[in-house]
């Protein structure tokens, strides 16, 4: 059985790479088969359609209402001008000084990473900010990168992800946001690292902000600048998940009535809640989609028969010294880039839960490499959208930014695993 269900893994690994079907429909597809050779029925209570595909596809459902909301969160930063003022505050107040405007605008990143991720992050730090960055000199490929990397150092603080870790792990939230915040700074430091040493190796290059053919379809027009009191929204939530306990939902419920109360005249309050919300529907569909496929996948692996097969060969090949676990996993990083099999978004949050029913890591051993591998896709992986669009956007391919983030990334989940190893292993 073990040797089939690695095949089916492998099979699918292939298919993913190759994108010769799309990534959710592979891991329904994994889910399905896996469920069938670790011994459940095809129908039944405890069958595979009952336990694999029905519960399996809503076993994160916290975490995609958490993605719904942020999405409704980041689509209404976006129309208000929450996103777009904070931007043309900070490029105002650095200048014309390349380093500090990357800086400055890779901390309106991190806000807007940590309020949603992925594409929807990038676009509203990037549309005036990647452009500001190359009319000041920073180079092209630099300035993809700085807003990449801090989307990414915004992951640590974004209460969706916590919610995904929570629930694939059966962590509690209080544990996912104590580890998140020991791998914050770490992340910071790499990432201004990159800023610093790229833009200093690459000199100064001014020339055209953007190609006008690069502006992305359905962009809006200029907004107004908003209230000072309105820029506070994408730190409503955090604090009051991260300082005050409340849960993820209700944290980002609060957000989403704030920048509405803030921004909008009460006459227009409901109309501007539904269109915002309509939008955060376009966005998060692709990730909702994804997510209910994880769900299967997480359920089949962590059925009886599929544990008692695989956690042998997990057990035998997985380093349980510290200095190999750092090692091994080290020398693997890059196998989550490409939706490849350490992609903690496709099976790699599969062969997390391995590790984690086998007994083979502690818990938070396995929160601790997730967390790391996290960082790198989230940055270098060519093929996530909020890279592809940051690259498209500053008029290059996402390739050349993953070949000069890779340096940083590498290292950078290499520390997460270090500081695993020596809090956990």
């Amino acid at each position: 059985m073990v040797v089939a269900i690695l095949a089916v893994m492998a099979v699918g690994v292939v298919l993913m790479l190759t994108r010769k079907i799309p990534t959710g429909f592979a891991l329904i597809l994994m889910a399905f088969v896996i469920g069938l050779l670790a011994g459940a029925p095809l129908m039944g209570d405890k069958g595979v359609t009952t336990v694999v595909l029905q519960d399996g596809a809503v076993l994160l459902a916290q975490t995609m209402i958490a993605i719904l909301l942020g999405a409704w969160l980041g689509s209404l930063m976006g129309e208000t001008g929450i996103a777009s003022t904070l931007v043309r505050k900070t490029v105002e107040f650095a200048g014309d000084r390349p380093y500090v405007v990357a800086l400055g605008l890779f901390g309106v990143s991190i806000l807007c990473g940590a309020v949603t991720g992925s594409a929807p992050a990038a676009m509203l730090a990037g549309i005036i900010g990647i452009p500001a960055m190359i009319a000041v000199g920073v180079p092209p490929v630099t300035a993809a990168g700085t807003i990449v990397f801090g989307v990414a150092a915004g992951i640590p603080f974004e209460l969706a992800s916590w919610q995904y870790l929570s629930t694939a792990l059966k962590l509690p939230i209080a544990t996912i946001r104590h580890f998140q915040l020991y791998m914050f700074p770490i992340v910071v430091v790499f990432a201004v690292g990159f800023i610093l040493i790229e833009s200093r190796r690459r000199g100064v290059q001014h020339g055209w902000a953007v190609r006008t053919a690069a502006r992305p379809a359905g962009a809006v027009r200029r907004a107004a600048d908003a209230r000072w009191y309105s820029l506070l929204t994408p730190l409503v939530p955090i604090v009051l998940a991260l300082g005050l306990d409340v849960p993820i939902i209700p944290s980002l419920l609060v957000g989403v009535v704030y920048a509405l109360v803030t921004t909008t005249r009460p006459s227009q309050l409901a109309p501007r809640a539904l269109r915002s919300l309509y939008d955060g529907f376009k966005v998060a569909a692709p990730p909702l989609v994804l997510f209910i496929a994880i769900g299967m996948l997480l359920t089949a692996v962590q059925l009886p028969g599929a544990v008692n097969a695989l956690k042998p060969v997990a057990t035998a090949i997985s380093p349980h010294n510290p200095i190999l676990f750092v090692l091994v996993f080290g020398l693997l990083t890059p196998l989550c880039l490409y939706r490849g099999p350490f992609n903690i978004y496709g099976l790699g949050a599969g062969i997390a839960s391995v590790l984690v029913a086998g007994g083979v890591y502690p818990v938070m051993g396995v929160l601790g490499l997730m967390s790391s591998y996290n960082q790198v896709l989230g940055v270098s992986d060519p093929t996530s959208t909020q890279t592809v669009w940051s690259a498209e956007y500053a008029g290059v391919r996402p390739q050349r930014v993953l070949v000069r983030t890779l340096p940083y990334t590498w290292m950078l989940g290499v520390a997460g695993l270090v500081l695993t190893a020596a809090l956990y292993l």
